[in-house]
């Protein structure tokens, strides 16, 4: 690996560090932001559309593949770095990097980021995001109603399963963040509630078959 056994207080290896974790947080997010371009350019076309989608995803996840093993050992040799030790994009970068893994990894972490959060070295709205995607992964309703996936099926977006969805802006505005109606609107989502609770049954089984589907693959 990249990082032997000095301390981190050690300025070459520091800088080193840093410049690595910011190119890792600049490639999680690069091919990230062409997927709604690409669902723009095969909208009419389904079967191309899930096709090219399919073959971009699978970079992704190899791009992911490596992003995790030298956040992984970051992590492991100096525990989760504030953004005063490392700079606010290297910090981005280790939660992006742990956010966009398996559920395994996740939940590894998961114990790290909490006390991380508790001690001001995580953002909390960060910590709010992994606890969603882990809660949709495991089957179970997000509370902070971030984890927004794609409908092959109807080519939209549909908001995961949440519980008491009446209340995520108070839940919401409790950890720091905005309100979810804006934070929709930039996916091109428009907030009812009452329309959401009347959709939840089909969003849940919906949910249950991708999951179902996810596991056979594993």
């Amino acid at each position: 690996m990249l990082f032997t056994k000095l301390s981190f207080c050690q300025i070459d290896d520091r800088d080193l560090l840093i410049r690595k974790l910011d190119s890792i947080g600049k490639l999680d997010q690069v091919y990230r932001g062409q997927i709604n371009d690409i669902r723009n350019r095969f909208v009419g076309d389904s079967i191309k559309l899930k096709d090219t989608l399919r073959k971009h995803f699978g970079l992704i996840n190899k791009i992911d593949s490596l992003n995790l093993i030298t956040v992984s050992a970051v992590i492991n040799q100096y525990g989760w770095l504030s953004a005063d030790e490392i700079g606010e994009a290297a910090n981005s970068a280790l939660f992006m990097v742990i956010q966009h893994s398996d559920l395994k990894t996740q939940e590894k972490y998961l114990p790290v980021m909490r006390i991380a959060a508790k001690n001001k070295k995580l953002k909390a709205t960060s910590l709010a995001l992994l606890e969603d995607r882990i809660a949709m992964f495991q089957g179970r309703k997000q509370i902070y109603g971030s984890q927004v996936a794609w409908n092959m099926q109807t080519n939209k977006y549909t908001i995961m399963p949440m519980i008491d969805p009446d209340h995520v802006d108070t839940r919401r505005a409790d950890i720091g963040l905005n309100a979810y109606a804006d934070y929709l609107s930039e996916l091109g989502i428009v907030w009812d509630v009452e329309q959401y609770k009347k959709d939840l049954p089909a969003i849940e089984e919906w949910h249950k078959k991708v999951m179902n589907k996810s596991k056979a693959k594993n």
